[in-house]
């Protein structure tokens, strides 16, 4: 991609132009291109309506001025400038009309409404016709400047909508090599330092056997030192290097293009206005992965440390929370020892936020201290829901509790719209318990819990909807899918619960809370 460089406003007009002469007389055609080329301008020519056309479709250089005489022999100059000024590739090419003969008001006006840039009366004197040619080009060349800078305005505002909807810093370093690469119709590498410190440039050209746009990791950001810099865009000389940057603190983001690339203030003012915007938007990318952090830790924290030691039951659990571009979640776990045995419990609160979170460890921590009061799980859930209809009003939670009594194989199972339980036998096959009652934080009544034999060697699965729910499946569907997977896996529950995630891997949509029990002997937990 070579540089194009936008016109400067200062003294264009007097800059030598590309011009157009027809003229089927070769004497005027002669003096009008001698009087051309004198002052500088490079003249082409065409003795004839259809050959001025032809030169201007055959996908050269188009000319800056068009000098056209009205008396041609195939057409007139009038027809001539209305096919000009039809055509989207050549509209914007001013016509001067020229004539020895048709030099009435009426000629002149018509030459005007039928497209004309200017009208002209022969015989010329060369600095009339100079004069009218700076003037033509005068216009034509502001016009040019404002439609482009136009142009890359919107193309700047492009580029800042695909900075700002980066999300993460890959995509941003591409995006803002991208961008400035449309904007100047050139090369660019673009430098900057990710949230976590990782150096990358992006650069527009191919590497061996790559895409156009690449990224590459970094052992320090300096735009002077990668050979790829050097071998593309020559030496620190040959560059034109532009930072921006959101805090003082912070390393910049910095876009490198040739430096014929960058030609006036407009150029510039672009360029620094991308790397401004690339901080930014990087700066709010940094923001948003230390906040995810923070809230992360925080709901980390509201989780159990460890999973009680019991002869009644061997325990493993898995929690993964959404990824690094999601909102954290509300999905939690617990597991107590009790007079009456172990109560365990898997839930998941509305919503992805820290609110949410905030609701989880409520709700986990009210668990636990009415479950250690020694209330029944279809009690511990009436309370929890009256705990969250006074306390937090709008929440809304599904909670599974599941008290595995101690000196009998019962399993005492509560369940508020929670997704249900899975069993899986001893003998391998497996089965849902599908009785539950209303979510928590609707103050509605509460069912019993339900009472499942369960004989020693048998496996509880609890589950999250982040390891089962997918866009366009129906629900039932997962289930099944779960289930099957179930009955294959190990019956040890660290090995169950690897084998699940690694068979139903989560799309990283949602958090994960996965706990799996497999039962002993009854006897004292």
């Amino acid at each position: 991609m070579n540089p194009t460089p936008a016109p400067d406003a200062a003294d264009t007009d007097r800059v030598p132009a590309h011009v157009l002469v027809v003229d089927d007389d070769p004497t005027n055609r002669y003096v009008l291109t001698t009087t051309l080329r004198r002052a500088g301008h490079r003249v082409t020519e065409a003795e004839d309506g259809t050959g001025a056309l032809e030169s201007l479709r055959d996908g050269g250089e188009l000319p800056e001025v068009a000098i056209v005489d009205v008396r041609l022999p195939d057409m007139t100059g009038f027809e001539v400038c209305e096919h000009i000024k039809a055509e989207p590739a050549t509209a914007a090419v001013p016509v001067i009309n020229i004539s020895a003969s048709a030099i009435t008001v009426d000629d002149r006006a018509q030459g005007l409404y039928r497209g004309a840039d200017a009208y002209l009366v022969e015989p010329v004197a060369p600095a009339e016709l100079l004069a009218t040619v700076t003037a033509t080009l005068r216009y034509a060349r502001a016009r040019r400047r404002a439609e482009l800078l136009a142009e890359r305005l919107r193309l700047l505002n492009r580029a800042t909508l695909a900075l700002y909807s980066a999300t993460d810093a890959q995509e941003l370093a591409a995006a803002a090599a991208e961008g400035a690469a449309a904007i100047l119709r050139c090369e660019v590498a673009a430098f900057l330092s990710s949230p976590q410190g990782a150096p990358l440039v992006a650069h527009t050209w191919h590497d061996e056997g790559g895409a156009e746009t690449q990224v590459h990791h970094l052992t320090t950001v300096r735009p002077a030192d990668p050979p790829c810099l050097s071998a593309r865009l020559g030496g620190p000389e040959r560059r034109r290097t532009v930072a921006g940057r959101a805090k003082a603190e912070r390393p910049p983001v910095v876009l490198v293009t040739p430096a014929g690339a960058v030609a006036g203030g407009d150029d510039e003012q672009l360029l620094a206005q991308l790397a401004q915007a690339a901080a930014l938007a990087l700066e709010a990318l940094r923001s948003y992965s230390e906040e995810h952090a923070l809230a992360l830790t925080l709901q980390r924290g509201f989780l159990p440390e460890s999973l009680p030691e019991t002869s009644r039951a061997d325990l493993a659990v898995r929690y993964l929370p959404a990824g690094e571009r999601t909102e954290i979640g509300g999905d939690f776990y617990e597991a107590i020892r009790t007079p009456a045995g172990l109560v365990v419990a898997v839930g998941d609160v509305a919503g992805h936020s820290l609110d949410a979170a905030m609701v989880m460890g409520q709700v986990r921590h009210a668990l636990r201290a009415y479950a250690v009061e020694g209330h029944p799980p279809a009690d511990v859930l009436t309370r929890l829901d009256h705990l969250l209809t006074t306390v937090e009003p709008g929440a809304s939670v599904t909670l599974c509790v599941i008290l595995v009594e101690s000196g009998t194989d019962t399993l005492h199972i509560a369940n508020a719209g929670h997704l249900p339980p899975l069993l899986r036998h001893p003998d391998g096959t497996t089965s849902y318990v599908y009785d539950h009652g209303p979510l928590l934080g609707l103050g509605l009544p509460h069912p019993p819990a339900r009472q499942v034999t369960a004989p020693p060697g048998t496996l509880v699965l609890l589950v999250t909807d982040g390891l089962v729910e997918r866009r366009h499946v129906h629900l039932q569907d997962s289930l099944d899918t779960l289930a099957r997977v179930a009955a294959g896996i190990s019956a040890d529950p660290e090995r169950a619960c690897a084998d699940l995630l690694d068979r139903l891997p989560p799309d990283g949509s949602d958090d994960v809370a996965l706990m799996a029990i497999r039962l002993s002997d009854p006897g004292p937990g």
